[in-house]
């Protein structure tokens, strides 16, 4: 029985103890009161003759002190090492935090917008961002020389095949109009947004890429009128019911009579109080562009409308420069 104890000795001493995990599994192992090894070797007390308990209790109360000062040595020594360690960090420096990521502004005017357009009545439909030059410019009556299709306005890729005119960077979305007069009969009330893209220079207010949404509402019967009330109702929706709006008759060549809306934005540092912001263009639709895609415009009118979604954020949050969109700084991002 001796030996046995003497195994138990060499065994304990020749654990490490490097964490708190092992500290727990050496007492669990030789001091625990169920499983321990110490514990089990006073359950055999009983079992030896009276002449050897003596002897044998006494060298198991000298392993069972011995483990003991064992595990408190080790756990002072981890204590001490953790508060050496806890020495080493500056309690002034602000504190670690993880940074969550936030819907980008643009997204969220973007959403908004298709939100009050759905409850208007409109469906969404997504369209290729890189565009035949007949569903660009041709079927939405652009003439063959107009200033649009100039390489300053408009990005061209490189074509297939020389037979093959080039594909464009779509420069608006009103193409999407195209694809879904093709593939629908009216009554059609849809909205397109997407990213365009334009040959420009960079400023406060014009970048090389934008969004915009795209309205088409054709059936019979369809007028100026209604154009009119349903911008009304989105500008509402979108920044208060005492927005102020302007139309302006303008020019297009998919849409006539064309015109084009402003929001007066208000500036306390201004001149006048503030000023006038382009935000869309609308109009009725073409009967040329009718024609393109086999729509009869003797039978069916409709109305079109594309709004910038930045300028729309900009209005909503009072930014002025359109480029912070784009430069991803998390200052101003995480404004939002």
């Amino acid at each position: 029985m001796p030996d046995e104890i003497e195994t138990l000795r060499e065994e304990m001493e020749a654990t490490s103890i490097e964490n708190e995990e092992e500290a727990e599994a050496f007492r669990i192992k030789f001091l625990g009161r169920n499983q321990g090894a110490i514990p089990a070797l006073f359950d055999q007390i009983e079992d030896l003759p009276p002449e050897e308990r003596p002897e044998f209790g006494r060298r198991v109360n000298a392993l069972k002190e011995q483990a003991q000062e064992q595990l408190d040595t080790a756990r002072a020594r981890l204590e001490r090492e953790q508060q050496a360690g806890a020495a080493d960090i500056d309690l002034t420096l602000p504190g670690r935090r993880d940074f969550q990521g936030s819907t980008h502004p643009l997204t969220q005017t973007m959403e908004q917008i298709l939100r009050i357009l759905r409850g208007l009545g409109f469906t969404t439909y997504e369209g290729p961002e890189i565009e035949t030059d007949w569903h660009n410019f041709t079927a939405l009556n652009f003439p063959p020389d107009h200033p649009a299709r100039d390489m300053q306005d408009t990005f061209f890729l490189d074509a297939a095949s020389e037979d093959e005119e080039p594909p464009v960077l779509r420069t608006h979305t009103s193409p999407g109009q195209i694809r879904i007069m093709q593939e629908n009969t009216p009554p059609i009330r849809v909205a397109v947004p997407g990213r365009v893209y334009r040959n420009e220079a960079i400023s406060y207010k014009s970048f090389c890429l934008f969004h915009q949404v795209e309205l088409l509402y054709v059936d019979e019967g369809v007028t100026m009128a209604q154009l009119k009330q349903v911008l009304y109702s989105l500008a509402r929706a979108l920044f208060g019911d005492d927005v102020t709006l302007r139309f302006r008759p303008s020019y297009f060549p998919f849409t006539e009579p064309s015109a084009e809306v402003d929001v007066w934005w208000e500036d306390d540092e201004g001149e006048d109080g503030g000023q006038w912001m382009e935000i869309l263009g609308c109009g009725m639709v073409h009967p040329n562009v009718f024609d393109s895609v086999d729509v009869d415009p003797e039978r069916y009118t409709g109305y079109a409308v594309g709004m910038g979604v930045e300028r729309m954020a900009m209005l909503r949050h009072g930014i002025d420069d359109i480029r912070v969109f784009y430069e991803n700084d998390v200052r101003f991002l995480d404004q939002f």
